[in-house]
């Protein structure tokens, strides 16, 4: 174990004589010298050989010269700590090792480098953590295998989407691809928030300024309200605005062929008429994760730390009537925000996300088929 462990040791240093040889080239000579006498002592020992050299001897001798001289008898108790310290450091580089590939493959397959607690991993702080889980060590390595086929199959957005899940669905479509007003055809992409996650709100404004991106791709916004353990939500009145949202969805599918007629039975311009009516979700969120209220704070921040539930309602209220939302239309939205529907719907989505996308944080995103995990970077 004593060669195995000066190797490490070594090998170590190495990263620091590396750059001191350019200043004193005897130094990297001879630290060359006997890393290659280690190197050659390291791979006999992996491959269970005999250690041909004395190299293990020559390192006990250079540590313990002084020793035998002046304390003969402390030789044989320091031989066996040199023994003992050189299986630790061992150990402790196996299993650094081994958790360095752990945490990278939990990376790599659910976007943080600490599977049960993804908060923790600083590579993971792109994304507002969900699914805290206290698992123990093998259940983590499971749960990053379980994950691998995740990372390499094509993912199909329709098949994570439902019919009042997003902000820019009025079509009916079998494929991932859809043919605009403008006959330019766009590729379908599903994005998960949460209204009350700041790096949502920055994934957001990073999609609004991607032009290409958006002129590629028709996208699709399912509000996700995390949950904590307890079963309270992480971010308040993210799960009213999310039920806003929803109920906002419902009420357009409902009226859509009513709303595109005027007065006399004649239909108008559809997709202008479109825009217009599923455009209050939309606009909702733009609100939240762009605009400023009156004392210049970001209104997420207003409805994080800001505003209770009631105050929260009565402000989004205010906006639709301000967007131009009849007292009737209101009055119904208000109605299906509290409904059993809305409450199945927000369920649902909850089930899909978790059951079948199972991310690890948000902003996650189906796009190109593939599942993109974290921060949208334009």
């Amino acid at each position: 174990m004593v060669c195995i462990a000066a190797f490490i040791i070594l090998a170590i240093v190495g990263i620091v004589v590396a750059f001191l040889s350019i200043f004193n080239r005897e130094l990297g000579k001879k630290y060359l010298k006997v890393f290659k006498k280690s190197f050659h002592c390291f791979g006999k020992r992996v491959r269970l050989q005999k250690c041909d050299t004395n190299f293990s001897e020559d390192v006990k001798t250079a540590i313990l010269k002084k020793v035998v001289i002046k304390r003969p008898k402390l030789v044989k108790p320091l031989s066996i700590t040199l023994e003992i310290t050189s299986i630790l450091i061992v150990v402790v580089t196996v299993w650094s090792l081994v958790e360095g590939v752990k945490a990278g493959l939990a990376l790599w397959t659910l976007g943080t480098c600490n599977v049960s607690q993804p908060s923790n991993c600083a590579l993971g702080a792109d994304s507002c953590s969900i699914n805290e889980d206290n698992l123990n060590w093998f259940t983590e390595w499971g749960e990053i295998f379980s994950n691998i086929p995740d990372r390499l199959k094509t993912w199909n957005v329709l098949d994570y989407i439902n019919k009042n899940d997003g902000l820019n669905i009025a079509f009916v479509t079998g494929s991932t691809e859809i043919v605009d007003d403008k006959n330019a055809v766009k590729k379908v992409a599903l994005s998960i928030i949460d209204p009350g996650c700041s790096v949502c709100m920055q994934s957001y404004k990073n999609l609004q300024k991607d032009e290409k991106f958006l002129k590629n791709h028709v996208l699709i916004v399912t509000a996700y309200p995390i949950k904590n353990t307890d079963g309270s939500y992480r971010f308040k009145n993210s799960e009213l605005i999310s039920r806003y949202i929803l109920a906002l969805n419902i009420y357009t599918e409902s009226h859509y062929d009513e709303a595109i007629k005027n007065a006399n039975g004649i239909v108008l311009d559809e997709d202008w008429a479109r825009q217009t009516l599923y455009g209050y979700s939309e606009k909702i969120l733009n609100r939240i994760f762009t605009e400023y209220n009156d004392e210049h704070i970001n209104y997420q921040e207003v409805f994080n730390n800001r505003l209770d539930n009631d105050a929260a309602s009565a402000l989004l209220d205010s906006w639709l009537k301000e967007w131009g939302l009849s007292d009737d239309a209101l009055a119904t939205v208000r109605e299906l925000v509290h409904s059993d529907e809305v409450t199945n719907e927000l369920n649902h989505n909850a089930e899909i996300i978790n059951q079948n996308i199972k991310p690890k944080g948000i902003p996650t995103m189906i796009y190109d088929g593939k599942k993109h995990l974290g921060l949208f970077k334009n």
